[in-house]
């Protein structure tokens, strides 16, 4: 498998015409029930929409918000709610600031209005290097959408950019896990 893009806008890249054109007009992401969050750096009013890629013979996530799918990943933290009871609600939290920056979600065990426990959730996919939009292009080409001659003629290709992900996700819990050692729920410490 070559550098292409395996998912688009939620999407296989492999589906029905009519479903790929759709989400290329609408740029919404179907995890965030929005318009695309990754927009591209030379022209912001466009979005990216790859949520999937193939890089050698891996199929590979650069998008945190790919990861939301079905509430999955929430469903796979409940066992961490070690204070969580049967009844109890399960709230997710987008984005609260906390010292250091921000934690993407927070999963909540409340009962009678009162939190009983919480986790944080911090998402992280892989970085690329070099540029994915002209495989974007290109997967937008084959389906019958209007590209340029420049998108289509570049030679440009992406790479999978593992040591700035690794640096990114322990400079996050660096910064972060003061605030999680920190804070108690129900006078302990979590």
């Amino acid at each position: 498998m070559s550098e292409k893009v395996i998912e688009i806008y939620g999407l296989p890249s492999k589906g029905p015409k009519d479903g790929l054109i759709n989400a290329f007009k609408r740029e919404q992401c179907p995890f965030l029930g929005r318009r695309c969050l990754k927009n591209r750096k030379s022209s912001p009013e466009k979005t990216i929409g790859t949520c999937t890629v193939g890089h050698g013979a891996e199929r590979i996530i650069i998008c945190p918000h790919r990861l939301i799918q079905n509430s999955q990943i929430f469903i796979d933290c409940i066992h961490l709610l070690t204070s969580h009871q049967p009844g109890n609600e399960l709230h997710i939290v987008p984005e609260i600031t906390v010292p250091g920056g921000s934690i993407d979600y927070v999963l909540a065990s409340v009962k009678s209005g009162k939190v009983e426990d919480f986790v944080g959730v911090e998402l992280q996919t892989l970085d690329s290097t070099g540029s994915i939009w002209p495989a974007r292009q290109k997967l937008a080409h084959s389906v019958g959408i209007q590209v340029t001659q420049k998108d289509l003629k570049a030679s440009k290709s992406f790479g999978m950019n593992w040591k700035m992900t690794a640096k990114t996700i322990l400079v996050q819990l660096h910064h972060k896990i003061g605030t999680f050692h920190c804070c108690p729920v129900n006078g302990r410490r979590t």
